[in-house]
C-alpha cells in the first residue's frame, strides 16, 4: 500500500540501435513494465490480493516518503471491505486458521484457546465491517446493564445460562441482571459475602483502599467485575474464546475491564505479584492437572499476603465422592504450596498467600511442587511456558513482609517500590506524571467542542511506557489497558502496582480482542517504532480500525513524517469524520524529531459484502 520510490533510471547499455539492441530494449521496457505493475498492485495492494506483504519494500517507500512529500494524487482512497463473515474475526484466535495450517495442537492443555497468529500471506487486509443494523454502542453507564442486540446477535448465551440470570433478551435490547452461574441472585451481595468471610471493615471487599486489582479467572459476562467497580476495585476478567465464544464481547460492548485469555501453556502475560487477589466461580478449570501448573500460574501473579476466592462444588458438595477426593487433593497442593485457608464458608473457600519464603524453607527437601530456580524471571511473561514451581520473595520482599504499596488511590502517583528494578528514578516517576497530566489537559481541549461525558469507556494506550496517560484519566469515568511492548515488558509492573491494568503485546501482531472494542486508542511513537522493527504501519492502522468503534477517536503522537503519511489513508480508513492536529509543546518526553499530535474521529459504515456461498 505503501508509494515506492521512482525506479533509477535505466543505463544506456542495452539500448543502442541494431535488431539486437531494439530486442534487448523491448525485453528491458517489458520488464520495466511488469515492475511498474507488480509496485502498483502492491501499492494497491488489498485490492488484488488478501495482504500486504514485504516489510522491507514498505519500509524503504516510507523513507523515500519522509524525504519527499507525496503527490496528492498518490493518497489512498480506498481499502477493501472483509466479507461480512469475518465481522467477529481475531485473527490470532482464528480456529479456522488452526486447520488451514494444519497446526497440531493438545487439546487437553487447551492450546487452540492460545494465541497462533496468520503468517504474512494469510493475513486479510481488509476493514472489518459491523454486523447488520449495527448501532452507536449504549454509553456507560447505563451499558452496564443493557447492550444493543444488533451489536451482539449472539441470543444463545442466553437461553443456555437463562437460569443463572446472565443475560436476558428483550427485543432489540440485552440486558444483564447481574447473575452468574454461581451468584443466581447478584453479584453484589456475592462481594459483599466476600467481604464478611474475610473480616473487611464495613463488608466493603476494597479493605479500604488495600484490596485494588483482582484477577477473574473463567468470568462469564464479568457481572463479578462490573459490581466490583464502585468499590474502586478493578478486575482483570478473563476468559478464553471458547464454546461460550461471546462472553468477553458482551463484557467490552457493556464497558467492564476484560479481555480473551486461557490458562493453557504458556504464562498470562501479566508479571509476577500484579494482583491482589484472583476469582474463581465456577470456573471449569482442573487446577490438578500437571502436578498443579495451573494454579501455580495464579500463585505467581498473586501479591504477598493475596487471596484465592474458590467458589465450586469440590469446595462444599462432600456428599459426592467425586467432589470429596478433588476436594482432598486440592487442599493437599494449596497446603504444598504454602497457601492457607482464610476463610471456608457455605459454597466457597479463600486461601491466602504467605507474606515470606519462611514457610518455603520449612518444607521437606525434595518436596513438590518444587521452588523455581534463580535463572528462572517471574517477570517474564511474553510467550513464555508456565512452570510447575513456586515463585519465592526477592530478598527484599521477605524482609518488608508485603509489597509496599500503599492503598489506592495513593499508590496511583506514588512511586511504587519495583521502580528501581527498571532503572527509574523516583524524580523521574514524578516529571513523567506531571507531563502526562499536561499532555492530556491538551488533548481533550482539543476534543472538546466534539465529545460528551460519556464518549469514552474502553480505552488503550497502546504504548504505555509508566502508566501516565491513564493516571491522568482517574477523573474521568473511563477504564484503560495499558499496553507494553514485549521489548519493555518489566515496565507492566510498574503499571500494575499503580492500581491500573494491562498486557504485554507485540504490534507486529493483532490484539487478542474482538473487532470494534475500544471507544479511543492513544498510540505515543508507536508507529515510529514498529517501522523501526521492520514491520508494516497499514497493518498496524489496519489493526487498530478493527478494535476501534464506529464514532471512536484514535489520538496518534509522533513523528511529522509518520503524521504526513497517515493523513494520506485517513479517507481509506474511513478516519475522516472529524480530525484536529496540532504541533504540541516540548517536553521532557519529546522525541528528537518534529513531533505532531493528530486526533481522527472513525465514521460509522456498513459496506460489507455478502460471504460468497
Amino acid at each position: 500500500m505503501k508509494p515506492h520510490p521512482p525506479l533509477p533510471p535505466p543505463s544506456s547499455r542495452g539500448w543502442g540501435g541494431g535488431a539486437p539492441g531494439r530486442r534487448r530494449a523491448f525485453a528491458c521496457a517489458l520488464a520495466g513494465a511488469a515492475l511498474a505493475l507488480a509496485l502498483l498492485c502492491l501499492f494497491h495492494g488489498a485490492a488484488f490480493g488478501p495482504t500486504l506483504r514485504h516489510p522491507r519494500l514498505r519500509h524503504r517507500a516510507f523513507q523515500a516518503q519522509a524525504q519527499a512529500p507525496l503527490p496528492a494524487d498518490l493518497a489512498l482512497s480506498s481499502l477493501p471491505v472483509c466479507d461480512a463473515r469475518h465481522s467477529e474475526l481475531i485473527p490470532c484466535l482464528d480456529r479456522g486458521l488452526h486447520h488451514q495450517l494444519r497446526l497440531r495442537l493438545n487439546l487437553s492443555l487447551m492450546e487452540h484457546y492460545e494465541r497462533h497468529c496468520p503468517p504474512a500471506p494469510r493475513r486479510l487486509n481488509c476493514l472489518i465491517p459491523p454486523p447488520d443494523g449495527y448501532l452507536v454502542p449504549i454509553r456507560w453507564p447505563r451499558s452496564r446493564d443493557e447492550v444493543w442486540t444488533a451489536n451482539i446477535p449472539h441470543t444463545h448465551l442466553a437461553s443456555e445460562k437463562s437460569d443463572q440470570r446472565w443475560m436476558v433478551v428483550n427485543g432489540e435490547k440485552i440486558n444483564f441482571p447481574g447473575g452468574g452461574t454461581h451468584f443466581h441472585f447478584g453479584a453484589d451481595k456475592y462481594i459483599v459475602h466476600l467481604a464478611q468471610m474475610l473480616g473487611f471493615p464495613n463488608d466493603k471487599l476494597n479493605n479500604e483502599g488495600n484490596i485494588r486489582n483482582v484477577l477473574d479467572v473463567g468470568c462469564g459476562v464479568a457481572s463479578f467485575g462490573a459490581y466490583l467497580l464502585p468499590l474502586d476495585i478493578i478486575a482483570m476478567s478473563l476468559a478464553p474464546n471458547d464454546v461460550h465464544e461471546n462472553q468477553i464481547q458482551f463484557a467490552l460492548e457493556r464497558g467492564i475491564p476484560s479481555t480473551l485469555g486461557v490458562l493453557g501453556t504458556r504464562r498470562l502475560p501479566y508479571p509476577s505479584r500484579s494482583f491482589e487477589m484472583a476469582h474463581c466461580s465456577r470456573c471449569r478449570i482442573d487446577w490438578l492437572q500437571r502436578d498443579g501448573i495451573l494454579l501455580l500460574e495464579v500463585d505467581r501473579v498473586l501479591r504477598p499476603g493475596g487471596y484465592f476466592v474458590y467458589s465450586s462444588p469440590e469446595a462444599y458438595a462432600h456428599h459426592d465422592p467425586v467432589n470429596r477426593e478433588i476436594w482432598r487433593q486440592m487442599s493437599n497442593l494449596a497446603q504444598r504450596m504454602c497457601w492457607r485457608i482464610a476463610s471456608k464458608k457455605e459454597q466457597t473457600v479463600i486461601w491466602v498467600k504467605p507474606l515470606t519464603n519462611g514457610c518455603y524453607m520449612r518444607r521437606e527437601p525434595r518436596a513438590l511442587p518444587p521452588m523455581c530456580g534463580h535463572d528462572d524471571d517471574p517477570d517474564a511473561a511474553w510467550n513464555v511456558l508456565m512452570k510447575a514451581c513456586i515463585t519465592p520473595y526477592s530478598k527484599r520482599v521477605n524482609k518488608v513482609k508485603g509489597s509496599e504499596l500503599l492503598p489506592w488511590p495513593q499508590r496511583l502517583t506514588a512511586p511504587p517500590p519495583r521502580l528501581e528494578e527498571i532503572g527509574i528514578s523516583s524524580k523521574n516517576f514524578s516529571e513523567d506524571n506531571e507531563i502526562w497530566n499536561s499532555r492530556v489537559a491538551q488533548y481533550w481541549k482539543l476534543m472538546k467542542s466534539e465529545i460528551q461525558k460519556y464518549s469514552f469507556r474502553n480505552v488503550m494506550d497502546m504504548n504505555a511506557n509508566l502508566g501516565g496517560f491513564a493516571a491522568s484519566l482517574r477523573k474521568k469515568d473511563v477504564w484503560v489497558m495499558n499496553v507494553v511492548p514485549f521489548m519493555e515488558s518489566g515496565k507492566l509492573k510498574i503499571i500494575y502496582d499503580r492500581g491500573l491494568i494491562g498486557t504485554i503485546h507485540n504490534w507486529c501482531e493483532s490484539f487478542s480482542t474482538y473487532p470494534r472494542t475500544y471507544d479511543l486508542l492513544h498510540a505515543w511513537l508507536l508507529f515510529s517504532e514498529m517501522e523501526n522493527q521492520g514491520c508494516g504501519l497499514e497493518d498496524l492502522l489496519i489493526e487498530m480500525d478493527r478494535i476501534m468503534r464506529p464514532h471512536g477517536y484514535a489520538i496518534i503522537r509522533d513523528k511529522a513524517a509518520v503524521i504526513d503519511y497517515i493523513k494520506r489513508l485517513l479517507p481509506a480508513l474511513r478516519w475522516d469524520d472529524w480530525s484536529s492536529e496540532v504541533k504540541p509543546k516540548r517536553d521532557a518526553l519529546s522525541s528528537a524529531g518534529d513531533e505532531r499530535v493528530l486526533i481522527v474521529r472513525k465514521r460509522l459504515w456498513d459496506q460489507a459484502p455478502k460471504a460468497s456461498s
